[in-house]
């Protein structure tokens, strides 16, 4: 579960006049980083992560707001209480995403009725919009979680992983960074598709063994 771009849904829990409008949460000044963009500024390129003078320079119209630690974690600290109390075994990946393991609870509820009734709870008692991803394995759930947003939901069926996978992005896959990226792009491989029907050896050969094995474990190769 993820917290839809969060820092910004907390400041305009604060503020409604914020609504509707291109935000950009992080440093102030030139040498600042963007720590959250709305989706209205990532229209024009903006990301979090990219350095502030950019950001303006892309999405000149956005309102810079520089956010308050204090805050968000107060919002986190409610968003976490209601997951402890509702879920067997809770991960709490950083302030704004969340791994619950449902294993086991289809005999009882059913794990995507119950996710899916959690989500609308989280937003009806803190006001947050939040998505989650479901599935077998928490890189395959993370992933969903990205293509579920904003505010929604997605299941993949145990067995549908590498279809669900396919025609991504394989900048889509967790933990690769530009420099891997510039590797695959490389090699030619755009989509996570070509990756799955590579060679292990080929893989190895340019990522080594250890890369390899995660990627075994996300279950984008065969």
């Amino acid at each position: 579960m993820d917290l839809d771009t969060f820092f910004v849904s907390c400041e305009r829990l604060l503020d409604s006049r914020l609504n509707g409008l291109p935000i950009l949460v992080g440093g102030t000044g030139d040498r600042g980083v963007v720590s959250a963009a709305s989706y209205e500024t990532r229209l024009f390129g903006v990301h979090s992560g990219m350095p502030m003078k950019m950001a303006r320079q892309l999405c000149p119209e956005a309102l810079v707001i520089k956010g308050n630690a204090g805050t968000y974690t107060k919002f986190s600290k409610m968003v976490t209480e209601i997951l402890q109390e509702s879920v067997p075994i809770l991960e709490k990946a950083s302030v704004d995403e969340f791994y619950a393991d449902l294993s086991g609870m289809d005999q009882f509820f059913g794990c995507y009725k119950h996710a899916s009734e959690l989500r609308k709870r989280i937003t009806k008692e803190t006001g947050l919009p939040i998505s989650f991803g479901l599935s077998g394995n928490k890189t395959v759930s993370k992933v969903a979680t990205n293509e579920a947003k904003p505010a929604n939901q997605i299941k993949i069926d145990r067995g549908l992983e590498k279809p669900f996978l396919a025609p991504l992005s394989i900048k889509k896959i967790p933990m690769i960074g530009d420099k891997t990226f510039q590797k695959f792009c490389n090699l030619g491989i755009k989509k996570v598709l070509t990756l799955q029907e590579m060679p292990v050896e080929v893989v190895e050969s340019v990522f080594g063994k250890k890369r390899q094995s995660n990627l075994e474990q996300g279950q984008w190769n065969r």
